[in-house]
């Protein structure tokens, strides 16, 4: 297990996305998971849940090396929602492109997602991320349906419901 919990401590509540672009870009798992409290927890696009901070390593080093070994995340908008002196919410709208490819894509296409961090403040005045949650952008699209065990996003405005 590499981690390294003193490359970059994050100063304030704004600096956790993008540190973690940061090591995201580098292929760090290790830098990503040292972000996270011991016991953080962390929910992926697709709902998966990891719930401490070496589950969180291990779910990014396969992910970094096996479905974004290519890729490019980049945070394009932060918003901070200061709860307390030491609690805070972090919404960071970010961009993905280079994605691995797949059978269903040969050359899959940028993706847009919207990562939430709840994140608190240690004794050194430094700050640590507790949980996440990632979330992808469906433009056009209000919410999932499941039809014959495939989930599909859809839009009930376009009067086909």
């Amino acid at each position: 297990m590499v981690m390294n919990e003193n490359r970059d401590k994050p100063q304030s509540p704004e600096d956790i996305p993008a540190l973690f672009a940061g090591a995201w870009n580098r292929r760090s798992a290790g830098d990503i998971a040292a972000l996270f409290d011991k016991d953080a927890d962390f929910v992926n696009v697709v709902g998966i849940w990891w719930e401490n901070r070496e589950d969180i390593r291990k779910a990014h080093d396969y992910g970094l090396r096996v479905i974004f070994n290519e890729s490019n995340l980049k945070v394009t908008k932060t918003k901070v929602r200061q709860l307390s002196d030491d609690t805070a919410v972090v919404h960071a709208r970010m961009r993905l492109k280079g994605q691995s490819k797949r059978k269903q894509a040969d050359k899959p296409e940028m993706r847009f997602n919207i990562f939430t961090f709840v994140v608190r403040k240690k004794e050194d005045n430094s700050w640590i991320c507790v949980a996440a949650q990632n979330t992808d952008i469906v433009p056009g699209k209000e919410t999932n349906m499941v039809k014959d065990g495939e989930i599909s996003a859809v839009d009930y405005r376009d009067g086909k419901s």
